[in-house]
This record gives structure tokens, C-alpha cells and sequence, in this order.
């Protein structure tokens, strides 16, 4: 079977609000990164986020293993350093192996709570 998915994605439109209504950590507004990786090999990824207003930060290095999916919350990404709440980001996804990105949002700022999803732009 060919491998499903592209090595390059982007992400234009990340923003993580800084308030939550409801308990924590379930109901922490986040935005998420879903990775499938349906390939048989382990796929290494990077992110690497970029700002309006300062340089990119990263790569954010992590494993997608074969023939699984992987859900990061940006809000857990700390290592080079954490991504900031209440601002405007973008992101790359990088893979040395085809993957499949899905980007979604949980915004819990109001007590109207609202989930939104969208696949990644392809780039290579």
C-alpha cells in the first residue's frame, strides 16, 4: 500500500485562548495537532511554530508510530519552550515519512464551548 499522507504541512491559523470556563484539564481551551502515521515504519516529526511579531520557535521533536495516530496539544508543547496563550502562531509539520495532520481547536472561553477541525494544508 502506498503511504497515506504528505511530509510537509502547515498550519496558519493557531490561537489558544487564555480563558477556561469549566474544570481542568478537560475543559482547558487547546489547539491540537492530530498526526496519523499509516505507513510501517515509525515516522519523526518536528513542528516548528512561527509568530506575528517574533522569530519561529523550534522544532518540537516527537514520534508518530507506525501504523498509529498521535494527539499533541500545542498547549503541551514546552520543549524548546512553551507556546504562548491568547496569541496569534502558525505551524510547520515536518515528517521524514508521509503522515496525515489534522488541526482542531477547543475553545472553553465562554460557556458556549465550541470544537472546530480542519486538515492541514499539504506542501510538499
Amino acid at each position: 500500500m502506498r503511504p497515506a499522507g504528505r511530509k510537509v504541512w502547515a498550519i496558519p491559523g493557531g490561537h489558544i485562548p487564555l480563558r477556561t470556563t469549566g474544570p481542568e484539564p478537560e475543559e482547558t481551551s487547546s489547539d491540537t495537532v492530530c498526526l496519523l502515521n499509516a505507513g510501517d515504519r515509525d515516522a519523526a516529526v518536528e513542528i516548528r511554530v512561527y509568530y506575528e511579531d517574533r522569530e519561529p520557535v523550534g522544532p518540537y521533536r516527537l514520534t508518530v508510530p507506525a501504523r498509529r495516530t498521535r494527539h499533541i496539544r500545542f498547549n503541551d508543547l514546552i520543549d524548546p519552550e512553551p507556546i504562548p496563550l491568547d496569541t496569534d502562531f502558525a505551524a510547520v509539520v515536518i515528517s521524514d515519512l508521509p503522515i496525515v495532520v489534522l488541526f482542531a481547536r477547543k475553545d472553553t472561553s465562554r460557556a458556549e464551548n465550541a470544537i472546530a477541525a480542519t486538515l492541514a494544508f499539504p506542501c510538499d
